[in-house]
């Protein structure tokens, strides 16, 4: 029983420990621009994919549920689809 108290504790400094490290502002110092051109290459290569557009064709079809004016509505979200994914 002591010793699991002594591994909780342990773990618990530990974690101390990295939480002050990483709150002095110790990290990569890449690690922004990695992260940065990362993020720019994924969405480089996601550019006319599907998967951008799949909020405003989720959106759109929510829209087109309302009766009588939905499909008018949805004009704008299906035109922004259109423009992502043609």
């Amino acid at each position: 029983m002591i010793e699991r108290f002594a591994a909780i504790a342990h773990h618990s400094q530990m974690i101390s420990t990295f939480k002050a490290a990483r709150n002095a502002g110790h990290s990569h110092p890449l690690g922004g621009a990695v992260r940065g051109l990362c993020i720019a290459a994924l969405v480089a290569s996601l550019g006319g994919c599907g998967v951008l557009a799949a909020p405003c064709r989720v959106g759109s079809a929510a829209i087109k549920m309302v009766p009588l004016v939905g499909h008018v509505a949805a004009l704008p979200t299906d035109a922004c689809a259109a423009v992502i994914d043609p």
